[in-house]
């Protein structure tokens, strides 16, 4: 939890202390390695807030509280088999300044992963148009953060697509330029009478795969971020990349969206999830308990 004092004194630092912010990032002791000793990776994720994207399931409303939301946060963070944290400048700068003021380093020996462009906001008319808003390749590298991820939408019929692919093309060259993870999640969407609606079966699904795979000067530092596919094989066999399997919007039962991630897990090309509002927000309110379940399947995976 955060204490009253300790939430005063981040909206101090905040309006007093700009500096610190800085200063935080650049003395952040890092991990050697994006994965742990047995190959994987496990990030929470928090960058929907940017987007406008502010619901789960029941409450349209639930990520608006910030002071919850970054509580819910730690606690995930606190779990030693959470390895890190993919969220826009905002959301890494208060978990750095909270891990100062509470003396507990949350992202220290952390991945950090820099979310990058958030300028698709959630059921605007230009969302397919995702302009980068966040983080850039530079800031990503000078800011000592272990990658940059960034979402690409794919609808063939809709024009908003082809910017958005020549700026993560751009970015997928500037990161590796510099030496630095670029975390591509495409996911291909069809626009119904104005509506986009995620396309799941496994063609659409490989192709955004391999449409990803190819963008940039070159892809020796991409990993994908793909949905859990109902066809592992037949999916994730369209690539070579190291994957992340991503959360994704949180069914009725936790349970069930773990069980499909997996099924996953168990693809060679899968190094672990990303995971945010299933794990943060679950039906049941016990954050701990679904980040520890999302780890035991994450772990049997590894075995599997």
């Amino acid at each position: 939890m955060i204490s009253d004092a300790q939430w005063a004194e981040l909206l101090h630092t905040r309006a007093n202390n700009p500096q610190a912010v800085h200063k935080l990032y650049t003395t952040r002791a890092r991990r050697a390695s994006l994965l742990t000793d047995d190959g994987t990776m496990f990030l929470v994720a928090a960058d929907h807030t940017a987007r406008g994207a502010m619901g789960v399931p029941g409450d349209p409303n639930a990520m608006v509280n910030r002071r919850t939301l970054l509580e819910r946060l730690l606690i995930a963070l606190a779990n030693p088999a959470v390895d890190g944290v993919l969220g826009t400048p905002d959301i890494i700068e208060e978990l750095l300044l909270l891990g100062a003021i509470k003396n507990n380093g949350a992202l220290q020996d952390k991945i950090v992963i820099g979310s990058m462009n958030r300028g698709g906001l959630a059921g605007a008319e230009w969302e397919i148009d995702d302009r980068f808003t966040a983080y850039s390749a530079a800031a990503v590298a000078d800011l000592g953060l272990d990658g940059g991820k960034m979402l690409l939408r794919l609808v063939d019929n809709d024009a908003g697509t082809v910017p958005t692919l020549q700026a993560c093309a751009d970015a997928v060259t500037e990161l590796a330029a510099r030496g630095v993870m670029a975390m591509v999640e495409p996911l291909p969407y069809r626009r119904v009478e104005g509506e986009l609606q995620l396309l799941k079966d496994g063609p659409s699904l490989a192709r955004a795969a391999t449409v990803a795979s190819s963008l940039g000067e070159t892809s020796a530092y991409t990993w994908l971020k793909l949905p859990a596919p109902d066809d592992p094989d037949f999916v994730l066999g369209a690539t070579t990349l190291p994957t992340v399997v991503l959360g994704g919007v949180p069914g009725p039962k936790v349970e069930d969206d773990i069980a499909s991630w997996g099924r996953s897990l168990r693809h060679p090309v899968v190094r672990g999830l990303v995971v945010g509002r299933a794990l943060l927000y679950p039906p049941d309110g016990d954050v701990a308990a679904a980040v520890e379940a999302a780890a035991n399947v994450l772990r049997e995976g590894v075995k599997a």
